[in-house]
């Protein structure tokens, strides 16, 4: 095989480890780029292209990382990853691992970890990479990843919750909730949603946010209940779309542009939160980008006055 054709192959882990690490899409896609250059600039073919090249891809990810998180301390409101609607990644083994590590909640739990951490998490505990591999990756003593592996695993069981509903269980409450929320049906939502249910929204300062945080059943059921049926009115149209793993869904415009992106935790049999992805920044890998101020503004018109 050519560099080229290895480097394809490999390509969907490769973005999978950087996303993991990264919480980014543009940055992932970025670090894999970055990979093939300097595979292809590589004087020698390596014994391991995919030891090489996942070693090259991690340290790439790492650094944008560090001087990600210098953006984020500064980021306007709460910050969530780009929204991944599918991993390219498949590996029949360990796709429950795959699923669960790509969530919105299981990535917000990783950005706890330091950069270190968090690469040697990925590589140890989402795709399996044996020590020596992971030591080679990030520069640091097979002992050193064994400690910065068990502190890593350690913080993520910390904020897990106890008890996550099966897939099944999961979907079918997701279609129920979806229902409901399409038809406005207020007992309907109240029903599925969690007592502390939370719901919040990021927008990045660059959009509206339909919701900034909202806490209890009665509130968030009030508030989706009265936008997603003018919403419709106006032409916009939600669609069921498993977002980073886990049920949720895509709202367009009547043009079919991006107005923004739900993704549901549900944990024992309820909805217990909801996040909205609003930042248009973080929407541009899925299309082009509705202006979601104009789309509220129409919204809250219909709302007012549906005749």
């Amino acid at each position: 095989m050519t560099r080229a054709e290895d480097f394809e192959e490999l390509r969907p882990l490769l973005f999978s480890i950087a996303y993991r690490i990264t919480g980014s899409v543009s940055e992932a896609e970025d670090a894999v780029q970055e990979t093939w250059l300097r595979y292809e600039l590589s004087p020698t073919r390596p014994a391991s292209v995919r030891s090489f090249l996942s070693a090259v891809v991690t340290r790439v990810a790492i650094d944008v990382l560090r001087s990600a998180r210098v953006r984020r301390e500064e980021y306007v409101g709460p910050w969530f990853p780009e929204p991944l609607l599918a991993d390219p990644y498949q590996d029949p083994e360990r796709s429950a691992e795959l699923a669960d590590s790509v969530s919105m909640a299981a990535l917000l739990l990783l950005e706890r970890l330091s950069p270190l951490e968090r690469a040697v998490f990925v590589l140890r505990e989402v795709f399996a990479f044996d020590f020596p591999e992971i030591a080679s990756a990030v520069g640091r003593s097979e002992a050193a990843c064994r400690q910065l592996a068990v502190r890593a695993r350690r913080h993520m069981d910390d904020g897990r919750p106890r008890f996550e509903a099966d897939r099944k269980e999961r979907e079918e409450l997701a279609a129920r909730f979806f229902d409901a929320l399409r038809e406005g049906d207020l007992d309907g939502l109240r029903e599925l949603l969690a007592a502390d249910v939370r719901m919040v929204g990021d927008g990045g300062g660059k959009a509206p946010q339909w919701a900034p945080e909202f806490f209890g059943a009665d509130k968030v059921g009030r508030l989706l209940a009265s936008l997603l049926p003018p919403f419709a009115r106006i032409g916009g149209v939600m669609r069921r779309q498993e977002v980073n793993g886990q049920p949720g869904a895509v709202l367009r415009d009547r043009d079919g542009k991006v107005v923004n992106i739900l993704a549901l935790e549900i944990v024992e049999g309820r909805v217990r939160t909801i996040r909205a992805v609003i930042n248009p920044d973080k929407l541009g890998h899925m299309g082009p980008v509705a202006d979601a101020w104009e789309v509220l503004r129409e919204t809250l018109r219909v709302g007012r006055d549906p005749d």
